[in-house]
């Protein structure tokens, strides 16, 4: 069986834990909620981290403590941290950079969200790709547009980022991309035309969610991306009972594509990471 790189977006900066109370907001639950993940076959976690009051948080110290008890007890396990801007100071979004996590997440442009503008000034982006280059993070491009994917290229030829970053195409956010298969061709067939090196998968929000994995398992891609973040239920009538279950339907899906979960010493060499 083919390995491909689970990912788990443990907590993010929307869901509160009035919506589900698995959510993993503190630095405890969080590095709990990712063990059961790891253990369940995750092999990278996607890391926001909040406020007491639940709010989105840039707080170096608080990133650190998530990252020492991931390194503690998920033996090998990608750590990648947001870059993300909702409820984020944009001055302080990049500010746990020097930390060096292995993976970073990176927004190539702006784009409309449910309520807001999701702003990525070209300022911004160079100044988040410069970061990620002197700390030698990985950047995980993000991609709500088809011109992101440009966005990405014109850092590459800047010497910001190596051609053979990781992307992913977000869909089904309201505003944004819609969760339409025809879209991931066109996006894809782009991918390989301005980013041939690129690895990439695929993250379909709320409802979304599993429809677009098994889009990107029937086309090969190099991983799937679950977690609380995108969605926080099993179905229309049943909340998730925590990051580890929605982990375990990513892998029951894999196995319907002959794919299996790969290993951290797998999910590194696949995204050319240091072992």
């Amino acid at each position: 069986m083919r390995p491909a790189v689970i990912t788990v977006a443990i907590t993010g900066s929307v869901p509160r834990k009035k919506d589900n109370p698995a959510l993993p907001v503190t630095v405890s639950e969080q590095i709990e909620s990712t063990h059961e993940a790891f253990e369940a076959g995750a092999s990278l976690v996607h890391i926001h981290v909040r406020n007491p009051d639940e709010s989105s948080s840039s707080d170096p110290a608080l990133f650190a403590q998530v990252q020492e008890g991931i390194r503690k007890h998920c033996p090998g396990m990608i750590v990648q941290f947001s870059t993300g801007g909702r409820g984020r100071d944009q001055a302080a979004r990049g500010s746990a950079l020097y930390l060096k996590p292995d993976m970073a997440s990176l927004s190539t442009g702006s784009v409309n969200f449910p309520t807001i503008v999701y702003e990525n000034s070209p300022a911004l982006v160079v100044d988040l790709a410069t970061r990620m280059k002197d700390n030698a993070v990985l950047p995980e491009i993000e991609v709500f547009d088809l011109s992101h994917l440009h966005g990405a290229r014109r850092l590459v030829d800047a010497g910001l980022m190596s051609d053979r970053p990781h992307v992913q195409f977000v869909m089904g956010v309201k505003n944004a991309m819609p969760a339409e298969e025809h879209l991931l061709d066109i996006l894809l067939a782009e991918l390989k035309r301005v980013l041939p090196n690129a690895t990439w998968t695929a993250a379909g929000i709320g409802r979304h969610q599993s429809r677009v994995m098994r889009w990107v398992l029937a086309r090969g891609g190099d991983g799937v991306r679950t977690g609380l973040e995108d969605n926080i239920r099993i179905s229309k009538d049943r909340l998730a009972s925590g990051n580890a279950e929605l982990v375990k339907v990513a892998v029951d899906l894999c196995a319907g594509y002959d794919v299996r979960p790969a290993t951290p010493a797998e999910a590194r060499s696949l995204l050319g990471l240091a072992a």
